[in-house]
């Protein structure tokens, strides 16, 4: 079934689009949760979870890329999941590592004036991100999108993890010297 003849069953309120989302989706949107996650259980509530928010927002929303759209849900629904573990002290290490490196870019945003420049730092990310190579921007999405720890990455492009670890440090230098250029006090 293709993404129209889905997104025309959420306008019917059809429950089959939840169905027919999961049969094509589910192990993308499970990939994405695992990887952050770390634990079958808590990957497969979060699967759920998305059909249930995805549900709620179609429609109105008319998203135009499922695969993008239900990833970024998944991705969302763990992450939250994650922090909740993290309060509690049940992080998984990579995880932690992963965020603990970009973190070290950027500030804390707490007031509104910092939520509109964070959106427009989001939109200097998706521009930066334009600048690298395909290679490069898989290897630093791998790690700081989906959270994969450094060996999954160097096993799916067949390289060392030494050099994964050389290219996101590197890609990290050159992100922080972008934003410098485009305004951003890092």
């Amino acid at each position: 079934m293709n993404d129209n003849d889905i997104l025309a069953l959420y306008f019917e309120r059809n429950e089959r689009a939840i169905a027919e989302s999961a049969k094509k989706y589910g192990a993308y949107c499970q990939s994405i949760a695992d990887n952050i996650l770390k634990c079958r259980e808590d990957t497969e509530e979060c699967v759920n979870d998305t059909w249930l928010r995805a549900w709620n927002c179609i429609p109105p929303e008319r998203p135009r890329y499922l695969y993008a759209f239900f990833g970024r849900i998944t991705r969302h629904l763990a992450l939250d999941r994650y922090r909740a573990a993290h309060r509690s002290k049940r992080i998984p290490e990579h995880a932690r590592l992963a965020t603990e490196e970009l973190d070290a870019l950027f500030a804390d945003h707490e007031t509104p004036q910092d939520l509109l420049e964070a959106k427009a730092l989001g939109e200097a990310l998706d521009c930066f991100l334009g600048t690298l190579k395909k290679r490069e921007r898989d290897i630093f999405l791998c790690r700081y999108y989906f959270l994969w720890q450094t060996e999954e990455i160097a096993a799916r492009h067949g390289i060392r993890e030494n050099y994964v670890r050389n290219l996101l440090s590197r890609t990290r230098r050159k992100l922080k010297l972008y934003l410098e250029q485009e305004g951003f006090g890092i």
